[in-house]
């Protein structure tokens, strides 16, 4: 299981996730796909998360020294570096998209701003509700805008509603997260739409996020008049709300990094099916 385990803990898993996202971008909208983007999102998401982690296990972690973190940080930071140099050698053969990873960049680096080891820095940690919706945000915005940023002049509306329902998604992913690391974010003193609500609370955003999510989701589909879409869309949401009951019960690492993250696999699956 040490592969699997690797697979997971550096962010291998995930990247193939928001590759599967970027190939329903493609199909939903009808877009032609573009092989240098799957890799650009592919390594983009692996070098992000990956610094995440850094950071991450720099500023809360026990270690001893710069030596002793570079030891245990080691296979992340080799990780992060392919990572990136996969993300720059993609970026080169795709430069209209620039802008848009420019952004995707920022965004990143907005997000990880609670972690770095800056004490002027450390009321970012208060962020709150923030924290968790600029990462649905940030997945949304590279998912979405990167595969479609060729038709935002001519599609508008589409890209629009695919942005909503895909942020709907991820907030929902978020949420369940969020849910399970409560604890852990109050020992760290760190902030996110969990830890700032009453859990009854919570589950009613959750519900109000996923009746909107259906909602947006339906009429993407109804605009391209596509009824087999329809039917896979409410068996994925479906699936969401069931994973996210289960989240409320005790479960284990697996569950989160292969199960509630695997739904954004099982999501564009359901899309490929319903596009046969």
């Amino acid at each position: 299981m040490r592969w699997l385990h690797f697979i997971l803990s550096h962010s291998i898993f995930i990247s193939f996730c928001a590759l599967a996202l970027c190939y329903q971008t493609f199909a939903l909208l009808h877009i032609p796909v573009n092989y240098f983007i799957y890799g650009l999102v592919f390594f983009a998401t692996t070098s992000s998360y990956n610094f995440y982690w850094l950071i991450s296990k720099y500023s809360l972690g026990s270690h001893k020294g710069h030596r002793e973190f570079l030891k245990r940080s080691l296979s992340n930071l080799i990780v992060f570096m392919a990572a990136t140099i996969g993300m720059i050698c993609c970026l080169y053969f795709i430069p209209t998209i620039f802008s848009p990873v420019t952004g995707a960049i920022l965004l990143t680096l907005l997000y990880s701003i609670p972690l770095w080891p800056v004490k002027q820095l450390a009321f970012t940690r208060k962020a709150g509700f923030l924290k968790t919706v600029l990462l649905a945000f940030t997945w949304t915005f590279v998912t979405v805008m990167i595969p479609a940023w060729q038709i935002v002049a001519v599609d508008g509306l589409s890209i629009a509603l695919l942005f909503t329902a895909r942020f709907l998604f991820m907030l929902m992913l978020c949420i369940i997260f969020d849910s399970r690391d409560i604890n852990v974010d109050k020992i760290r003193s760190l902030r996110s739409l969990a830890t700032d609500v009453q859990p009854k609370t919570l589950r009613l955003i959750m519900a109000i996020v996923f009746i909107l999510y259906l909602a947006t989701g339906f009429i993407l589909r109804y605009y391209y008049d596509d009824n087999a879409q329809q039917v896979a869309f409410f068996i994925i949401g479906l699936l969401t709300l069931y994973v996210y009951w289960l989240s409320l019960k005790k479960q284990g690492y697996f569950f989160y990094y292969f199960l509630v993250d695997g739904l954004m696999l099982f999501s564009a699956a359901a899309t490929y099916v319903a596009s046969i």
